[in-house]
């Protein structure tokens, strides 16, 4: 069995069927049973062929002689949950954002520890081809509920105190976050008014990717027509989640990220924070200010998380719109950035509106992608075209001046290098846009 196009992407998402399939599923499902050594919790999102993938690999975990304890279809933050929680692996079938028709699987082992490609997903990609031995005994398949302890870690961490009563928009996207949001808001304050809150594989109402401005269109219109003093929209697994404020205003995730590492900062004074490199500078800025200590990184859960490990970091943010949490295990989950930015907005006592104006002092591109040949000649000529600049190579290419900075880095999964840009202006934005996206081309 060939699985290196099923293995490209470091989480093993955003494979289509005709890669993923059951057999596929099986073997990765033995594989990673061998490799985690014990139980593994297996979830699954809304896509249609999601319930098939998951028994395919229940039945590779459990022919290794590990039990496998069924979740159900659940958000991918629950299964890091389960996983921290009970101290074992766990699966998740998903294809997150991507469109009808794909699925993959991300992996974690216990403590919710990421498996990527530098912390074991090339020993279970090398398992899974050349296939592991049955165990003489195989393990069982038992159905856990996780459902009410997870709703009750979630809204524990901006502990007792009531939160205001505030409306809050959720469009779930027909994914798996409508599995938990009723319940989440039948604990706290604040009112939900829900979108889309069925599961269906489908997605019937629009795209699963929240990033992109067409997807939060019902969104905004919901929220014109509540007063809504805030917007949530979560991706097709729920791990991700993005914001809209009271006058209907995407934040970006840097924007959330340094709102949240404020909120942090002020209960634990000088704290680690982490952010990845494409974060606007407005983050370490305001992380230094507030005297924490901020952490650079390079894109990716699996580098995040182990950073976070390492430095014991309290918080971590990506441009994307994940937020990791050490007391959710060091993962990522969209619903506890969203109940925390509700406690930020009761006790600030200010739209949203009024309140992200500190923390963005900066016009940004956002990520534009390009298509390329040959990524590592277009990275190169990139970084001697912008010679003059300092150039850092963590991932990809950083380029940085005083007033402005621009990253071009490759993407796991496709032939495109993907370009952030950020300056004192929006012109000067748009310029530079222009003349990288010249070299590139």
């Amino acid at each position: 069995m060939n699985l290196e196009s099923i293995f490209k992407a470091y989480d093993i998402r955003g494979r289509s069927p005709g890669e993923l399939d059951e057999a596929a599923a099986e073997a990765i499902g033995a594989a990673f049973g061998v490799f985690a050594q014990g139980p593994v919790a297996v979830g699954r999102d809304s896509r249609l062929n999601s319930p098939a993938l998951s028994a395919a690999l229940a039945r590779g975990v459990a022919s290794v002689g590990y039990d496998v304890w069924d979740i159900g279809q659940v958000p991918t933050d629950l299964v890091y949950f389960v996983s921290g929680a009970e101290s074992i692996a766990g699966a998740m079938i998903t294809a997150s954002h991507n469109p009808v028709g794909y699925n993959g699987i991300k992996l974690c082992l216990p403590g919710a520890a990421p498996v990527g490609a530098e912390s074991g997903l090339a020993v279970v990609r090398a398992d899974a081809e050349k296939g592991v031995a049955a165990a003489t005994q195989p393990g069982q398949l038992v159905d856990r509920d996780f459902r009410t302890a997870y709703v009750d870690h979630v809204t524990g961490v901006v502990g007792s105190d009531p939160l205001a009563e505030l409306t809050v928009v959720c469009d779930a996207g027909n994914g798996v976050a409508g599995v938990v949001l009723e319940d989440i808001f039948d604990r706290i304050a604040p009112v939900l008014d829900g979108l889309y809150l069925e599961p269906d594989g489908t997605f019937p109402n629009h795209h699963p990717d929240p990033l992109r401005p067409e997807n939060l269109v019902d969104l905004v219109a919901r929220m014109k027509e509540s007063s809504a003093d805030l917007g949530v929209a979560f991706d097709g697994d729920a791990d991700r989640a993005f914001f809209v404020d009271d006058q209907q205003q995407p934040l970006s995730g840097s924007t959330t990220t340094a709102i949240i590492a404020d909120w942090f900062l002020a209960r634990e004074p000088g704290a680690s924070i982490v952010h990845n490199l494409i974060t606007s500078r407005a983050v370490p800025e305001t992380i230094e200010r507030l005297g924490g200590r901020a952490i650079r990184t390079r894109v990716g859960h699996s580098y995040i998380k182990g950073v976070m490990a390492e430095s014991g970091a309290i918080f971590g943010g990506e441009h994307s719109g994940h937020y990791y949490f050490r007391d959710n295990y060091r993962a990522d989950s969209g619903m506890m950035a969203m109940v925390v930015l509700l406690r930020v907005l009761s006790e600030a006592q200010v739209p949203l509106s009024v309140l992200r104006r500190d923390y963005e002092p900066y016009a940004q591109s956002g990520e534009i992608n390009f298509e390329v040949a040959d990524t590592d000649a277009a990275l190169a000529g990139v970084a001697a075209a912008f010679d003059d600049g300092e150039v850092d190579l963590l991932d990809g290419v950083t380029v940085s001046w005083k007033d402005r900075w621009f990253n071009v880095r490759p993407s796991n999964t496709e032939p495109v290098v993907r370009l952030n840009v950020e300056a004192s202006d929006a012109s000067t934005v748009a310029d530079m846009v222009q003349a990288i996206g010249e070299v590139i081309s």
